[in-house]
């Protein structure tokens, strides 16, 4: 063999020498490099698990989504990141035995990154996806409706006239004048529908202040002695007599009729607006105060006087109630069963018709 065969056999053994070499250096930096991709993919869809479900729960903290919703949509984001992780991490295996297959140039560059134009435009998009400028956490009960209050709050006023049915007898007996006594109330009350449909009936209650007010007639006023209390006539010309008493009272009533449905994206309501109604029901509690007021002249000065005493009426109060009307005005009737005065030779049981607004 010449000197010249030699050495063309020589740097032929080198070339291969260091191809061997080299190829042995390049699965160590490739082994590595994958490695480090797939924890950084990890690492990626972890951060953006920890961004996602502090979102929610600031959804939380302003009153925007429940707890138990909260628990429900961070284990959505967790299946949801968990499933990235994977699908990331099999896009890299795919796009790596695809190189391999087809005896291409590793995609990995000198950093140890991924290269290739399908690859980056894949992990542009993917950029877009976790950028949680602005989150907005999907509700998955954003397509439901979110809630059917059955029971409602609402502001009611009455008034109207005011008289009693005194001894068991008719109006006409009454000692009061039908056209000058009045009363009225005021309250607040919740209204909870019992069944599903705007159809179904409602019970009414909350809390009412009522005042009963009577005019007295013939120059009478009450006179109260002891345990008694009695009508008997002044001994000046009345201008005004009257007797106020006002109670606070437990209203509850069964309420009947269609009422109208509204339904948004996120909520039903059902309102009576427009819509006929009637209710029956009762009332009961205390009575509050007792005042006599009195107009008159004497000796040429006009006097008013307004003097305040239980007169012997009764501390608790109760009775029955109805109404009938359309939407949020209706006529309203009460009759109290509890009587007036108590131990009395003048027995009488307050009566009260008048319009009724419901306000809701």
């Amino acid at each position: 063999m010449t000197s010249i065969t030699k050495y063309i056999i020589i740097a032929i053994l080198a070339i291969f020498a260091s191809n061997a070499a080299a190829q042995d250096s390049i699965p160590k930096s490739k082994e590595q490099s994958i490695k480090t991709l797939k924890e950084n993919i990890k690492n990626e869809e972890k951060e953006a698990l920890k961004i996602e479900v502090e979102a929610i729960n600031q959804q939380v903290t302003e009153k925007k989504i429940t707890y138990g919703q909260a628990e429900n949509l961070k284990e959505i984001a967790a299946k949801k990141r968990a499933l990235n992780i994977e699908n990331r991490i099999l896009i890299l295996e795919n796009k790596l035995a695809f190189y391999e297959r087809n005896n291409l140039p590793t995609p990995i560059d000198e950093n140890g990154n991924l290269k290739g134009k399908e690859y980056d435009l894949f992990f542009k998009d993917l950029n877009s996806v976790n950028s949680f400028t602005g989150v907005t956490v999907v509700n998955p009960e954003k397509k439901k409706i979110k809630y059917d209050t059955r029971t409602t709050f609402e502001l009611s006023y009455a008034g109207g006239f005011n008289n009693a049915i005194v001894d068991g007898g008719s109006l006409n007996d009454s000692p009061y004048d039908i056209q000058d006594s009045e009363f009225w109330e005021i309250g607040l009350n919740w209204k909870t529908r019992l069944g599903v449909s705007g159809n179904a009936p409602r019970i009414k209650y909350g809390l009412t202040f009522q005042t009963n007010r009577y005019s007295l007639e013939d120059n009478k006023i009450f006179v109260q002695n002891g345990n008694t209390t009695t009508l008997e006539p002044f001994s000046e010309n009345l201008k005004l007599a009257e007797l106020r008493i006002t109670n606070l009272v437990i209203p509850f009533y069964f309420e009947f009729g269609k009422m109208r449905k509204i339904e948004k994206t996120d909520y039903v309501r059902y309102v009576n607006d427009g819509k006929f109604k009637f209710g029956v029901g009762g009332f009961a509690g205390l009575r509050t105060g007792t005042m006599q007021k009195l107009k008159y002249k004497q000796d040429g000065d006009r006097v008013k006087e307004k003097i305040k005493r239980n007169y012997n009426t009764n501390p608790i109060v109760y009775g029955v109630g109805a109404y009938i009307g359309v939407g949020d005005i209706s006529l309203y009737a009460k009759y109290d069963i509890s009587k007036t005065f108590k131990n009395d030779a003048l027995e009488q049981n307050n009566i009260s018709l008048g319009i009724r607004l419901d306000f809701d």
